[in-house]
Protein backbone atom coordinates (compact mmCIF):
# COMPACT_ATOMS: atom_id res chain seq x y z
CA UNK A 1 0.00 0.00 0.00
CA UNK A 2 1.32 3.40 -0.60
CA UNK A 3 1.23 5.82 2.36
CA UNK A 4 0.55 9.12 -0.01
CA UNK A 5 -2.76 10.92 0.65
CA UNK A 6 -4.62 11.57 -1.97
CA UNK A 7 -5.60 15.51 -2.06
CA UNK A 8 -9.25 15.93 -1.27
CA UNK A 9 -11.43 18.02 -3.42
CA UNK A 10 -9.68 21.47 -4.01
CA UNK A 11 -12.68 23.70 -4.37
CA UNK A 12 -14.17 21.76 -0.52
CA UNK A 13 -11.29 22.57 1.35
CA UNK A 14 -10.79 26.24 0.33
CA UNK A 15 -14.62 26.64 1.13
CA UNK A 16 -14.03 25.35 4.42
CA UNK A 17 -11.18 27.25 5.40
CA UNK A 18 -13.27 30.72 3.81
CA UNK A 19 -15.93 29.21 5.77
CA UNK A 20 -13.41 29.38 9.52
CA UNK A 21 -11.87 32.60 8.24
CA UNK A 22 -15.29 34.44 8.37
CA UNK A 23 -16.07 32.68 11.44
CA UNK A 24 -13.18 34.04 13.05
CA UNK A 25 -12.81 37.52 15.21
CA UNK A 26 -12.46 40.53 12.61
CA UNK A 27 -10.40 43.45 13.69
CA UNK A 28 -11.52 46.66 11.78
CA UNK A 29 -10.05 50.45 12.09
CA UNK A 30 -12.06 52.94 10.50
CA UNK A 31 -10.45 56.57 9.34
CA UNK A 32 -12.69 59.64 9.39
CA UNK A 33 -12.03 63.12 8.78
CA UNK A 34 -13.51 65.21 11.23
CA UNK A 35 -17.15 65.18 12.64
CA UNK A 36 -18.56 65.23 9.19
CA UNK A 37 -21.96 64.40 8.45
CA UNK A 38 -20.25 62.18 5.70
CA UNK A 39 -18.29 60.66 9.08
CA UNK A 40 -20.88 60.01 10.83
CA UNK A 41 -22.68 58.10 7.83
CA UNK A 42 -19.78 55.83 7.77
CA UNK A 43 -19.57 55.53 11.52
CA UNK A 44 -23.12 54.41 11.36
CA UNK A 45 -23.22 52.33 8.41
CA UNK A 46 -19.87 50.40 9.84
CA UNK A 47 -21.23 49.57 13.11
CA UNK A 48 -24.88 48.63 11.65
CA UNK A 49 -22.76 45.92 9.30
CA UNK A 50 -20.68 44.80 12.29
CA UNK A 51 -23.72 44.06 14.35
CA UNK A 52 -25.25 42.31 11.64
CA UNK A 53 -22.84 40.41 10.40
CA UNK A 54 -19.92 39.86 12.68
CA UNK A 55 -22.52 39.82 16.24
CA UNK A 56 -19.77 39.59 18.77
CA UNK A 57 -16.65 38.82 16.96
CA UNK A 58 -15.31 42.41 15.62
CA UNK A 59 -13.16 44.89 17.27
CA UNK A 60 -13.60 48.34 15.25
CA UNK A 61 -11.65 50.99 15.85
CA UNK A 62 -12.83 54.83 15.29
CA UNK A 63 -9.63 57.06 13.49
CA UNK A 64 -10.08 60.50 13.31
CA UNK A 65 -7.22 61.46 10.71
CA UNK A 66 -7.88 65.27 12.50
CA UNK A 67 -6.85 64.06 15.77
CA UNK A 68 -4.69 61.34 15.56
CA UNK A 69 -1.89 61.19 13.40
CA UNK A 70 0.24 58.39 15.15
CA UNK A 71 -1.71 55.10 13.26
CA UNK A 72 -1.84 56.96 9.40
CA UNK A 73 1.66 55.76 7.92
CA UNK A 74 1.08 52.14 9.40
CA UNK A 75 -2.19 51.85 7.13
CA UNK A 76 -1.12 54.27 4.28
CA UNK A 77 -4.18 56.04 4.13
CA UNK A 78 -4.87 58.84 1.24
CA UNK A 79 -8.47 59.17 1.55
CA UNK A 80 -11.47 59.62 4.26
CA UNK A 81 -13.19 57.61 5.07
CA UNK A 82 -11.20 54.20 4.84
CA UNK A 83 -12.34 50.84 6.39
CA UNK A 84 -8.96 48.59 6.89
CA UNK A 85 -9.74 45.15 7.96
CA UNK A 86 -6.78 44.09 9.58
CA UNK A 87 -7.35 40.58 10.49
CA UNK A 88 -7.97 37.92 9.51
CA UNK A 89 -5.79 38.91 6.78
CA UNK A 90 -5.00 39.05 4.00
CA UNK A 91 -5.44 43.32 4.96
CA UNK A 92 -8.37 44.65 2.95
CA UNK A 93 -9.36 48.33 2.29
CA UNK A 94 -12.92 49.55 1.15
CA UNK A 95 -12.65 53.44 0.59
CA UNK A 96 -15.39 55.74 0.20
CA UNK A 97 -18.76 56.75 2.47
CA UNK A 98 -20.06 53.23 3.42
CA UNK A 99 -23.35 53.62 2.21
CA UNK A 100 -23.24 50.70 -0.60
CA UNK A 101 -24.15 48.20 1.82
CA UNK A 102 -22.59 45.34 -0.80
CA UNK A 103 -19.54 47.38 -1.46
CA UNK A 104 -18.69 46.94 1.97
CA UNK A 105 -19.62 43.15 2.39
CA UNK A 106 -17.63 42.05 -0.54
CA UNK A 107 -14.54 44.27 0.78
CA UNK A 108 -14.29 42.49 4.21
CA UNK A 109 -14.96 39.20 2.32
CA UNK A 110 -18.36 38.48 3.79
CA UNK A 111 -20.16 38.08 0.70
CA UNK A 112 -19.23 36.81 -2.41
CA UNK A 113 -18.50 39.07 -5.32
CA UNK A 114 -21.14 38.57 -8.16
Amino acid sequence: MNDEKIPGDVTADFEQKLNEIREGPFVLRLYIAGNSPRSQTAIENVKRICEEYLEGRCELEVIDIYQDLTTIPEDLVLAAPTLIRRLPLPLRRVIGDMTEKDKVLIGLDLIPKT
